[in-house]
């Protein structure tokens, strides 16, 4: 589900509406946009956990909207960076830019992160996780697109946990775009590539501190642990712990976790960090009135916690399942708000995912499955004396 899935969404919203319109001589111009990205999301799990989701979250995309199911673009690496950027520009690696997360620069002869840029300074806290800008993405974005399309009127917001899964979506014309700043600082953060000073908006949510209020719950399953049976074993050799617990099974008390996991960090690892999402989301549309001009805005979300519990435990654990039946009912809650604070037939919505996810090699060893791990030093070694072989060189 990429650029094209997106093309084909809102040709199809153009299509709804002129089909409603049969009585006025112009089509509805929609007032927003809003681009939803869940990081490491395969397609199947749609069908997988589809009886225990709600039939206002996924259910209603399948129900009221528009499926792809053989969409897609050919590219490696299949990383958070190269999957948003794809899908917001419509091509390849080789031509918007971003070939990887990070990647050494032969030019600056050292390793480059996908959206570090230190000419610029941090908004929102005194650390230095805000010197971003989208400033080697090499091509426009369907956001920038808008923004040309509209003479630089409507408003661009990108919103993530990670910061490229918020700027690269976003493109080079963006409005703002936030991501969270864990650890010990507990603050949405931008960079002043965007502006000068952080909304008023952005502060205020700072200063609510909802963080420590999903830090302060323990994560327990949705429902009977006994009903998750799409999942493994709950206790297993598959998984990773937190630190500070004996084994990787729920529940998981954050609160005393957190002191030997980052702290605030911990909250982007576990399902509330895609609550924290929504409730900043929100936030957004009110304290940028997103929808209400006579313009087209456009808001990217993206749902980082996803991935966070994908690599940890794997797609097969009952956190993951988990995971998403509770990002189920946050999606639910998120449209019925787009339907109050914009109006439902006023905005357009796509959901993808940025790359999805296999079962790990050592699971599938324990199958007798064929699998295997890529031994990374014994490449670095083959590929510096190939180079010096045929190139003289190891740059």
């Amino acid at each position: 589900m990429k650029f094209k899935i997106l093309l084909k969404i809102l040709c199809f919203s153009v299509l709804l509406a002129s089909c409603k319109s049969t009585s006025s001589t112009s089509t509805k111009k929609t007032k927003l946009v809003v681009g939803i990205v869940i990081d490491q999301m395969r397609y199947d799990y749609l069908t997988k956990f589809a009886d225990r989701f709600g039939e206002e979250g996924f259910n209603r995309i399948l129900k009221d909207g528009f499926s792809l199911e053989n969409a897609h673009f050919n590219l490696i690496p299949t990383y958070t960076a190269v999957g948003h950027t794809t899908i917001y520009t419509g091509t390849t690696p080789s031509e918007h830019g971003i070939i990887s997360n990070d990647w050494y620069d032969k030019y600056e002869k050292k390793m480059v992160y996908c959206v570090n840029d230190n000419t610029y300074k941090t908004l929102g806290n005194n650390g230095s996780s805000g010197q971003k800008s989208p400033k080697r993405l090499v091509t426009s974005t369907i956001t920038d697109q808008l923004h040309l399309a509209q003479n630089m009127q409507g408003k661009t917001i990108g919103i993530s946990i990670k910061d490229r899964a918020a700027i690269l979506p976003a493109g080079h014309t963006a409005n703002g775009a936030y991501w969270y700043d864990g650890e010990n600082y507990n603050t949405w953060i931008t960079s002043t590539f965007y502006m000068d000073k952080l909304p008023q908006w952005v502060t205020d949510f700072n200063n609510n501190n909802k963080a420590d209020e999903y830090l302060n719950n323990p994560w327990k399953t949705l429902y009977d642990i006994n009903s998750y049976v799409n999942s493994r074993s709950d206790d297993n050799i598959f998984e990773e712990t937190l630190i500070g617990q004996e084994t990787p099974t729920l529940p998981k008390d954050l609160k005393s976790l957190r002191t030997t996991n980052n702290n605030f960090d911990l909250l982007k690892t576990v399902p509330a960090g895609n609550t924290f999402t929504v409730d900043f989301a929100k936030a957004a549309i009110i304290g940028e009135q997103l929808g209400k001009s006579k313009h087209t805005d456009f808001l990217a979300v993206s749902f980082s916690s996803t991935d966070y519990v994908g690599h940890k435990y794997g797609i097969s654990a009952v956190e993951t399942e988990d995971t998403y039946l509770r990002l189920d009912n946050d999606l639910a809650d998120f449209f019925q708000f787009l339907d109050k604070q914009v109006g439902k037939d006023n905005y357009t919505l796509f959901l993808t995912a940025d790359h999805a996810a296999v079962h790990s090699p050592a699971y599938l060893q324990s199958l007798k499955i064929p699998a295997h791990y890529l031994n990374v030093e014994k490449l670095k070694t083959f590929l510096s004396e190939t180079t010096k072989r045929y190139f003289n060189s190891s740059d």
